[in-house]
């Protein structure tokens, strides 16, 4: 039986075991104590509900084996690092906040799922476009190409180098089938911006540059492992501004995390007032 994905999981709630284990007082009658640490415990009923149902004796065995032996591991360190605890740390003011932390986040992300408008249109972007552009300037320059690299010993290679100079603007279909099929490396969409760089990474060293990008337009090159097609069909310099569709990811992101800040400020207004409304403010001086 294979454990890959449960013991992981089991391993996760050591640290409950911790914070959450009762009184040894309560314990039902006739509970098997399965370790001790120092002054912390590990009771059989901890670990209700944690084993696969129908599961066999030996499996379970190995199961608890090993979950124990992980929670010893974990005691023993908390049990010393509980004995270091800098006397200028509040431990329990530290877990209320996170507390109020979690219960807040999930709060926050209930109030986003129910209210948030995620619909960004395309006036709202190219407004945001106009108004931001100039802090996209590019840092490097970009282009819009066609590019494919393939292993020189890949079926119907010849065919692949045919569709490619079969004119100036090819018939991309059999390209981008082929290069699926065969698991070339492949960018063939006209309307999408690439960094130079990003490009460069799968021709040889110095084929493509940022500094000869600008001149070099079209070329086939083989070397003796890969043939490598490239067709550049813009190019725009660094310090350039760029098109929106190369920033629409940037913006969208922006554009809704900027709503999200709103709605969250909004909320919390409404629940200020609601809660001096019905007097449950008090400020004392």
């Amino acid at each position: 039986m294979k454990y890959g994905f449960f013991i992981p999981a089991v391993a996760m709630c050591l640290g409950c075991f911790f914070f959450s284990c009762g009184n040894e007082n309560d314990r039902a009658e006739g509970d098997r104590i399965l370790a001790k640490v120092y002054d912390k415990s590990l009771y059989l009923s901890d670990m209700n509900g944690m084993l696969p149902p129908g599961i066999a004796s030996e499996d379970s065995s190995l199961i608890i084996n090993k979950f124990v032996k992980n929670w010893i591991r974990e005691a023993a360190m908390l049990h010393e690092a509980e004995r270091n605890i800098p006397k200028d740390i509040d431990i329990d003011q530290l877990v209320a906040d996170y507390r109020a932390s979690l219960i807040k986040h999930n709060y926050e992300n209930i109030l986003l799922d129910q209210f948030l408008d995620s619909t960004i249109t395309k006036v709202e972007l190219e407004k945001f476009y106009e108004k931001n552009k100039e802090q996209y300037r590019l840092e490097t320059p970009i282009i819009r190409c066609h590019f494919v690299k393939a292993k020189i010993t890949a079926p119907q290679i010849n065919e692949l180098e045919k569709w490619w100079k079969n004119g100036d603007v090819p018939d991309l279909g059999p390209i981008k089938n082929w290069c699926k099929t065969n698991g070339a490396v492949h960018f063939l969409d006209d309307n999408t911006w690439h960094k130079v760089v990003d490009i460069a990474v799968y021709l040889p060293q110095g084929t493509l540059t940022v500094d000869n990008a600008k001149k070099k337009k079209n070329f086939i090159e083989k070397d003796n492992e890969f043939i490598y097609l490239y067709r550049r069909l813009e190019f725009i310099p660094k310090g350039e501004l760029p098109p929106l569709s190369y920033i629409e990811d940037q913006a969208r992101k922006v554009i809704l995390h900027k709503r999200k800040t709103e709605l969250l400020d909004e909320m919390k207004g409404r629940l200020y007032d609601e809660a001096t409304r019905r007097n449950s403010v008090t400020v004392y001086e």
